[in-house]
């Protein structure tokens, strides 16, 4: 049996009488990435600061590498590294000297963390910046150094939150390949993220949470199975906007998003058949996808 390294029983935590975490259930397991997706105001870094214990616990129970949160803090924090949503690396300081300095609050001697620095440095393709103070770096160079940091206790857990928000797609792309790296290493990922993509190509699991509860969990393959369609005809027109109710025919469920609709169906061939000849219709179809769950269960209204 695989073991857990975060168990969380009935967790909950509520703010000025509103429940953030209400009462959710979950584990990760060692060896994989689990995720964890929600709308903003979700609770995922909420429950995140639970499991770090930058917030209380205010009911339920929390058990970090099999041992009770409450009886296991300091030996669970040197087993794991934490990459925060905004980057909080020292400025004035080099791209070294930040790891450095890192180490030192894990209890490591100036020797021990020198000797991690240049591997952590090519890990995060930082070390031509070695020695460059850490304001003269781009913003993808610093959510890497970031990264690297939280690796410099050597963590069997990494929890990442949104670690490549605000990143352009080169930058995201060798995140991504880092983190696939570690995983196939050993280490055990935990990660929230917007990005549907990122869940997808990384998560072995995930869980879905909504208003402090978890909505569904499981692989992404399956969820896309149990919650939609397999496929997507996504309709637009030259002209006005459409009228549902002129493609009620259509063997499926319709959505209207935006000024096109959505034909969730078993068969998107045959939407795309009873359409031809329509030429004032633009038609594109395609699998459906991890956002189509996510739409799905949480929602099109925009989140604050």
């Amino acid at each position: 049996m695989v073991r857990a390294l975060i168990r969380a029983k009935n967790l909950r935590k509520s703010y000025q009488g509103r429940a953030v975490v209400a009462e959710i259930d979950f584990e990760v397991r060692a060896g994989e990435c689990f995720g964890m997706l929600g709308p903003n105001g979700a609770g995922k870094t909420t429950t995140l600061r639970l499991i770090t214990g930058l917030t209380p616990l205010e009911g339920g129970e929390l058990f970090l590498f099999e041992a009770h949160a409450d009886r296991n803090r300091g030996e669970a924090h040197r087993r794991i590294g934490v990459v925060p949503q905004e980057d909080n690396l020292d400025d004035d300081l080099t791209v070294a000297e930040n790891l450095l300095v890192y180490g030192r609050y894990f209890g490591l001697s100036d020797r021990a963390a020198r000797e991690r620095i240049n591997p952590l440095l090519e890990v995060a393709q930082l070390s031509e910046r070695r020695d460059h103070a850490v304001r003269t770096l781009s913003g993808g160079m610093k959510r890497r150094l970031v990264i690297a940091r939280a690796l410099v206790n050597e963590p069997e857990l990494l929890i990442l939150d949104e670690p490549t928000t605000g990143l352009d797609p080169q930058a995201r792309h060798l995140i991504w390949q880092r983190l696939a790296a570690l995983k196939n290493q050993g280490t055990t990922l935990f990660l929230t993220t917007h990005y549907m993509e990122e869940a997808a190509r990384l998560c072995d699991r995930l869980m879905i949470i909504d208003q402090g509860r978890i909505l569904a969990m499981d692989s992404p393959a399956a969820l896309i199975r149990a919650h939609v369609e397999p496929e997507v005809v996504e309709i637009r027109g030259l002209g006005a906007p459409l009228d549902p109710d002129a493609f009620s025919h259509l063997p499926g469920r319709l959505e209207r998003v935006g000024d096109a609709l959505h034909c969730h169906s078993d068969d998107g061939a045959e939407v795309i058949s009873r359409l031809r000849g329509r030429h004032e219709l633009v038609c594109l179809s395609r699998p459906a996808s991890l956002e189509d769950v996510f739409l799905r269960l949480t929602g099109r209204e925009l989140r604050d």
